[in-house]
């Protein structure tokens, strides 16, 4: 960026008469001055490219010194001073009005990504829910599947249970029904059974 600079070409001034000189004031004590830091020019190309660089920021009640205000009897190095410093304040306005403007780009630079970081976040939030709910829906459907499958597998080992106890009852109802014929053939023939009831 180029800077900014206006020449000033010095003004005829009308040769004043001779005025006696005032007696001296009370001094005023004497202005601050502030080191101002002027940025290099940045070439077109590096402008993208450019790193932030955090500026403090300068107290607000501070105000720009004022120019030295001089009689008019100095004459010609009077108004060079005076021009000195009005070339002063105006390079010092013209980098403020930089300063403010390359502050407001970053802001605005920042804020544009900021923006586009959290339409970004936005969207793989959104896809990664619809994935989760998918998923969701998923194991749903498996842990419906799959109840459905157990209530099968209880249906059939309680049939399996029925059978096996139908099994049961039917031989122990044919070894009743032999023991009573066996008796009764005991019975009959008045004979005992060889197999005798236990050992004692």
């Amino acid at each position: 960026m180029a800077e900014l600079q206006t020449k000033v070409e010095p003004v005829p001034v009308p040769a004043l008469a001779p005025v006696e000189p005032e007696p001296p004031l009370a001094e005023a004590p004497p202005l601050e001055q502030k080191a101002v830091v002027v940025p290099p020019p940045v070439p077109a190309a590096a402008e993208e490219t450019k790193a932030l660089v955090v500026v403090e920021k300068e107290k607000e009640n501070e105000k720009i010194p004022e120019p030295v205000k001089k009689n008019a009897t100095g004459g010609s190095l009077d108004r060079d001073i005076a021009l000195a410093e009005i070339e002063k304040e105006k390079r010092l306005s013209n980098v403020k009005a930089w300063e403010e403007s390359e502050k407001s780009k970053a802001e605005n630079k920042a804020e544009k990504h900021l923006s586009a970081v959290a339409a970004w976040e936005n969207s793989k939030i959104a896809a990664l829910e619809a994935q989760l709910r998918k998923i969701e829906e998923q194991m749903e459907k498996k842990k419906a599947e799959y109840g459905e499958k157990m209530k099968n597998k209880i249906v059939l080992v309680h049939k399996q249970a029925e059978e096996k106890r139908a099994m049961v009852e039917a031989k122990r109802g044919e070894e009743i029904l032999k023991a009573e014929e066996i008796a009764a053939k005991h019975r009959a023939t008045g004979t005992t059974p060889k197999k005798a009831f236990g050992c004692f």
